[in-house]
């Protein structure tokens, strides 16, 4: 008897998101098999622990393989010797770049050098990520900073092309790289209540409206460095605090502006000039490396601490804000109106998610 069989061979690489995230994480190969144990995969595949150890340890070297590609993602799509899956190699990309946030806010604003990555032993006990996930991740952050800091263009686009990231992930490495360029201070213990997504959202602020790419989308290391003009220009700003009469006006219009609308206001008139002061005064020192560095800082300590103090809402805050930016626009002899919403538009909206009410 004859018989005829339809034979199928394929490589195509079978790979398990559990042991791929056990092996990012940092686990041995005995600490991922126990893992995968105790998850109950003997059940699950009616195996042993020899076959799970066997399949694990198969599965490890097959990453360790693929690791290399995964430092330059755009070169596994063009590679013949591991066949995976479009689908299957954006979700390794992704899950190689992805980071954890409690790791990432340890070394937010820090040099991306071998001084910081001595370090990671101390972060990641503090952060309870295991040493071999802290060093991926460490790597990844300074192998993006190292291929976009000399690119023009957009940096999320750049980010997003070299490494084909999701737009969400290639914002925060924007932010990261962001950090990392102009060495924001992030460590302070007045600043440990903001999350790693407070200051990338800012990050994002500071990208989009203070950088030379804001004005010019084709100029060297557009959107890393700050715009240098733009800086100089913010010193025009110190007359709304050293011309007494304007300052007086624009508390005149703020307070009317504001009588009637919050339990605040009180405080609000009290403290107008502090407050404004305080505000006027980081902007005309932002032509300053380290008052650069010291920007959120100065924020926290100039104005978000004086209001929480006064017991401001979330809705107060929000309120005096927009009318002090406004009202600069009624005052006569002031002339720096777009100066001024380019700066106050960043303050706003980067004091409204840095308070925390």
């Amino acid at each position: 008897m004859t018989v005829e069989l339809d034979v199928f061979v394929g490589n195509t690489i079978i790979m398990s998101e559990e042991v791929y995230q056990l092996w990012l994480d940092g686990y041995t190969v005995n600490d991922a098999v126990r893992v995968r144990m105790e998850g109950g995969v003997l059940d699950e595949f009616e195996a042993n622990t020899d076959i799970v150890l066997s399949d694990t340890m198969d599965q490890y070297r097959t990453f360790q393989m693929c690791e290399r590609l995964l430092h330059s993602p755009t070169k596994l799509a063009n590679q013949l010797l591991f066949q995976i899956p479009p689908h299957r190699q954006a979700t390794l990309i992704e899950r190689y770049y992805a980071f954890d946030d409690a790791f990432v806010r340890e070394v937010l604003g820090k040099k991306l050098s071998k001084g910081t990555k001595k370090d990671l032993d101390d972060i990641s006990a503090k952060t309870g990520v295991m040493l071999k996930s802290c060093r991926r991740q460490f790597d990844n952050f300074k192998r993006v900073f190292k291929v976009v800091e000399e690119l023009k263009g957009p940096l999320v686009e750049n980010i997003r092309q070299h490494f084909l990231l999701s737009d969400k992930l290639a914002r925060d490495y924007a932010a990261i790289v962001f950090f990392a360029n102009n060495r924001f201070e992030t460590g302070k213990r007045k600043l440990q209540y903001l999350t790693f997504q407070d200051l990338a959202f800012c990050a994002g602020q500071l990208i989009n409206n203070w950088t030379v790419g804001a004005v010019d989308n084709m100029v060297e290391d557009m959107d890393v460095d700050l715009d240098k003009e733009f800086l100089q220009e913010l010193k025009e700003l110190k007359v709304l605090i050293t011309d007494k009469d304007l300052l007086d006006q624009h508390k005149s219009l703020v307070c009317t502006a504001l009588r009637g609308k919050t339990k605040a206001f009180n405080e609000m008139e009290a403290n107008f000039k502090n407050l404004s002061r305080g505000l006027v005064n980081i902007a005309t020192k932002l032509t300053n490396t380290k008052d650069v560095r010291d920007f959120f800082i100065d924020l926290v300590e100039k104005f978000i601490e004086p209001c929480r103090s006064d017991r401001w809402t979330a809705a107060d805050m929000k309120l005096y804000l927009t009318h002090y930016t406004n009202s600069a626009h009624i005052l006569d002899t002031f002339k720096h109106q777009v100066v001024w919403d380019r700066y106050m538009g960043v303050i706003k909206s980067c004091i409204f998610k840095m308070y925390h009410d």
